[in-house]
């Protein structure tokens, strides 16, 4: 779920529910690490300002089921590599993910094609979507 001046994925969300798929949403733990709940379209006030789904937590691994995953950034280059806000909380997500997944990381136009720094642990990003479309680096 978007927020700040991230891209909007209200009306995303929504169409995919409404076409039958099913849709994680993270929920940050005390560890900074993402728990996931499915989303049925309501969101309560959580922790840091942000918005979660209510219903039951999946536990950890829930992502390694995902067929797609999308995630938030502040840049990506035209590698893949992805900038995050720091807390490492989706670069333990993505280390679930299976290979072959694709990641799509939703930015801003101007957001991409940067120099961002990486770690060892990081994991490119295979798509980037932005307004104007979709890039696969």
């Amino acid at each position: 779920m978007s927020v700040g001046r991230e891209p909007g994925t209200g009306l995303l969300l929504d169409t995919l529910r409404a076409a039958g798929k099913r849709v994680l949403l993270p929920v940050l733990r005390a560890d900074n690490d993402l728990d996931w709940c499915e989303f049925d379209g309501h969101l309560v006030p959580a922790s840091r300002g942000l918005l979660e789904p209510a219903g039951p937590r999946l536990g950890v691994e829930a992502i390694a089921e995902a067929e797609v995953v999308l995630v938030p950034g502040l840049a990506a280059s035209a590698d893949g590599d992805r900038l995050g806000r720091g807390g490492g909380s989706y670069d333990r997500a993505l280390a679930r993910v299976g290979a072959g997944v694709p990641v799509a990381v939703l930015l801003h136009e101007n957001e991409t094609g940067l120099d961002v720094p990486t770690e060892p642990h990081d994991r490119r990003v295979t798509h980037v979507v932005t307004e104007a479309g979709v890039l696969s680096p």
